[in-house]
């Protein structure tokens, strides 16, 4: 079984949706509501039945999707609402960082009650906060102030700051191939991808989007292929070391799309959401087909 989750804002309140996928498709699982907006969720990566939301009221929750009640615990210490949320990756550490509007990161062991450390240095919002799949205790974060920013655990200060765009940066992205490699997508409606070994310019950029990119997100199982979604109703795939970049744009849906992400299990399967209350997963033409 394979579940998934979906977020929803209805009146100001949040809605966490746990769906079950099989042959005949789509089956609500487990429904939990929460007091205000839930704005991203991740999964636990060594227990496959716990996970963490975050909403505007600024804070985290901890939810198991075995137990029809929930949450089991609340981290409040955010001002401002809580953009982001992921679960690191790599083995040895299960930890859980958070960015916010109140411009911090958190960082979290859940089996704590309590933040580990908190980072400061962005000049606005934090829209994106995810982990480095290589390198264990570094993550990016995007923000309104336009820079996207590297960071390591065990210096709380910024080991990088990109000045990736000259608009707000709404996500991010680390390469699952090349540990040097991040994309941000922004408000201009461009994508870049940044080298950190060199970040005086963008290695590509990606054009076509008509307005604000919400999500972006590298391939698992494609080395240059990633997929971003975006206020102008579109899903785009793209490879950027081709000379034509764009594979693919899916208009299926009618509001802004604002969720995006790629199976792990299937190279073909993606998973969208949009302000039109709607989730679609599906298999685009470009990835069916040989690269």
């Amino acid at each position: 079984v394979h579940c998934l989750f979906s977020r929803t804002r209805l009146e100001g309140c949040g809605t966490l949706l746990i769906l079950d996928q099989n042959e005949s498709g789509l089956r609500l699982f487990r429904s939990f509501d929460w007091n205000d907006g839930l704005f991203d969720v991740t999964w636990s990566e060594n227990n496959e039945h716990i996970l963490v939301t975050c909403s505007g009221d600024g804070s985290l929750q901890l939810w198991d999707t075995a137990k029809a009640a929930g949450p089991l615990q609340v981290y409040k210490e955010h001002t401002q609402e809580v953009y982001s949320v992921d679960w690191s990756q790599t083995r040895g550490e299960q930890l859980v960082v958070s960015g916010s509007w109140d411009q911090t990161v958190k960082l979290w062991d859940p089996t704590v009650g309590k933040s580990l450390c908190t980072f400061r240095g962005h000049e606005s919002v934090i829209y994106s906060t995810i982990w480095s799949p290589h390198i264990p205790g570094c993550f990016a974060s995007a923000s309104g102030d336009q820079t996207l920013r590297i960071w390591d655990v065990k210096s709380t200060g910024v080991r990088i700051v990109v000045p990736a765009h000259q608009a707000e940066i709404l996500s991010c992205d680390w390469c699952k191939y090349n540990e040097n490699l991040l994309v941000t997508g922004a408000v201009d409606c461009s994508l870049r991808g940044w080298d950190l070994r060199n970040i005086r310019q963008p290695v590509f950029e990606l054009l076509g989007h008509t307005y604000a990119i919400r999500r972006v997100k590298f391939s698992p199982f494609h080395a240059s292929v990633l997929a971003s979604c975006s206020y102008d109703f579109t899903v785009r795939f793209w490879n950027f070391s081709k000379p034509d970049p764009l594979l693919e744009t899916v208009e299926h849906h009618t509001e802004f799309t604002c969720g995006l992400d790629l199976s792990l299990q299937s190279p073909t399967q993606v998973a969208d959401c949009a302000w039109d209350e709607t989730i679609k997963i599906y298999d685009p033409v470009c990835l069916t087909m040989p690269a």
